[in-house]
């Protein structure tokens, strides 16, 4: 088949959930010997130029095309769309596979020209703090109406967002999972020579640092716990730095409180691979693939317990009260006090999480949805 992905910032730039998931899906499709093409974004990576990667025509089978776009919050997502749209009018794909609402907002469009339209609502994006009572937050949700309307087919991640559709607009969906790959868990090189970082010495979270994210909520219960592991906060901010500076003001001066700013390649692996506990606060997701990895290098993980985390880690994770600043301190010097406790999550996370969620079985299932 002829395939083209797009609503994603950049591929390559692992800048959040939504460009992962496009780049396992395109990769994996070209190896199967299907012509992928994937309409990225123009302009620079989400937590700064320093992280931009170069453009390229081709990777990994897949052809890769730059759509011009207005570095501008709530202008990006509708004028890439836009155009990538424009592009996918004359040109001949088997299948068009939006990914996220924004960008689902000129399906109409496309199949009013007769085109083959999938789409995938990686979360209910008009939920985030930052679109609240904005035009951009009115653009989503026209986008995640015209998908309900017009998509020959809707894929979703969760069974509470399947429910959601069903619920709202009357709208069968097919639910298929993010994957997650088997990882090769690295030794602490990269991060003691960086942040004098040790084995199973730290508590991390690793995510895009957004008001939902809730890493205040962390950052308070880690100054009330009684433990000598250092905080590690990794992840670059997105559209605004003013969150992640609220952040360091909070943490203060305190050097165990560790910012390593945006993470990709060996220094990811390693903060995965020796963590001691993984700490997911999120107010709001869709489904969280750094949960996803985090699980797969055979962390202890605790979350909130809202429902797309909670459906995740079923008994092999910990959980604690959404919100609750108390709930999180608690769950957090327990894990932190019976290191046994710990140690059978890391023995089993592993396991469990890539048998549940594998990429190639996600690839599978969304060509099945295209034919």
């Amino acid at each position: 088949m002829k395939i083209c992905h797009y609503g994603m910032k950049q591929v390559l730039d692992r800048s959040g959930g939504v460009e992962v998931v496009v780049a396992e899906l395109a990769s994996r499709q070209a190896a199967l010997g299907h012509d992928v093409t994937c309409y990225n974004r123009s302009g620079h990576h989400v937590s700064g130029s320093e992280h931009d990667m170069p453009k390229v025509k081709e990777w990994r089978g897949v052809h890769m095309k730059y759509v011009p776009t207005i570095p501008r919050k709530g202008l990006a997502a509708f004028t890439s769309s836009l155009f990538a749209t424009l592009c996918c009018l004359f040109r001949r794909y088997d299948v068009i596979h939006i990914h996220a609402e924004g960008p689902a907002a000129f399906c109409g469009l496309l199949k009013f020209c007769g085109k083959r339209v999938v789409c995938t609502n990686h979360g209910l994006d008009w939920k985030r703090r930052k679109w609240t009572g904005s035009i951009g937050e009115r653009f989503i949700r026209w986008g995640e109406k015209m998908s309900a309307k017009y998509a020959d087919e809707l894929i979703v991640l969760s069974p509470e967002i399947q429910g959601y559709f069903k619920e709202t607009y009357h709208r069968e969906t097919r639910l298929i999972p993010n994957g997650v790959n088997k990882p090769v868990r690295k030794e602490p090189e990269l991060i003691r020579e960086m942040f004098g970082l040790k084995e199973r010495d730290y508590i991390l979270f690793l995510s895009r640092i957004t008001v939902e994210k809730r890493v205040d909520l962390l950052i308070k219960a880690y100054k009330k716990l009684n433990t000598d592991k250092k905080l590690v906060v990794a992840g670059g901010a997105s559209d605004s730095g003013a969150y992640l500076n609220e952040m360091k003001q909070l943490a203060g001066d305190a050097p165990e409180i560790i910012f390593t700013g945006f993470v990709r390649g060996q220094l990811l692996d390693e903060l995965y691979s020796n963590a001691y506990v993984y700490v997911l606060p999120s107010d709001i997701e869709g489904m969280p693939l750094t949960l996803l990895e985090a699980m797969s290098y055979g962390s202890c993980c605790l979350v909130s317990d809202i429902a797309e985390c909670r459906h995740i880690i079923g008994s092999n994770g910990i959980m604690f009260r959404q919100g609750d600043e108390e709930s999180l301190r608690e769950q957090l010097q327990k894990i932190l006090d019976n290191e046994e406790d710990a140690k059978a999550l890391w023995d089993k996370t592993s396991e469990y999480i890539c048998e549940k969620y594998n990429w190639d079985r996600t690839v599978q299932e969304t060509l099945k949805v295209y034919a």
